[in-house]
């Protein structure tokens, strides 16, 4: 099963730290990573930076245009007044289908904030009870979405470069 998950960290060096044990996660075979992104948000800056890594050398570029999309809506948009739920409405619109909705979004809006990180995870056949174990001391908080094949399947197509090979 493919699963959209963001783990939020307290501290904005968290979420690299966690990319090193996702890794280790994945090479003992705990969790098939399809793509991740990091956002970091440095108290004092004005918004968030991000940086995403392709895991699998046969995705394209639609990764890239997936986080640019989800963290470029909730993290990159204007954030003041009504400016914040026309983003998010726009957002509900581009990933509508996917699985993930305004709920989770507005969840992870409010959540991820200066002083925080976040990675922000499309894996597939994970463990995440487990996981989550190996960010123990890491200050975390999950969101999750498991989703159906046909918002797989529609998420893969729309960002991810083609089905599953």
């Amino acid at each position: 099963m493919t699963t959209f998950t963001v783990w939020k960290f307290d501290e904005p060096d968290r979420a690299e730290q966690a990319v090193t044990i996702l890794r280790h996660a994945a090479a003992e075979g705990l969790v098939k990573i399809i793509d991740y992104a990091v956002v970091v948000w440095p108290k004092g800056a004005a918004q968030a930076a991000t940086h995403h890594q392709h895991e699998s050398t046969w995705r394209t570029t639609g990764w890239g245009a997936f986080w640019g999309v989800v963290i470029g809506g909730l993290f990159l948009a204007p954030v003041v007044g009504g400016a914040v739920g026309a983003g998010i409405g726009a957002l509900v619109r581009a990933t509508e289908g996917t699985g993930i909705d305004r709920e989770q979004l507005e969840t992870i809006r409010a959540e991820v904030t200066e002083g925080t990180s976040a990675l922000f995870l499309v894996t597939e056949n994970g463990d995440l009870d487990r996981l989550g174990e190996r960010f123990h001391g890491l200050r975390k908080w999950l969101i999750a979405t498991n989703l159906t094949d046909g918002e797989q399947e529609i998420l893969l197509e729309t960002f991810g470069g083609g089905g599953r090979r």
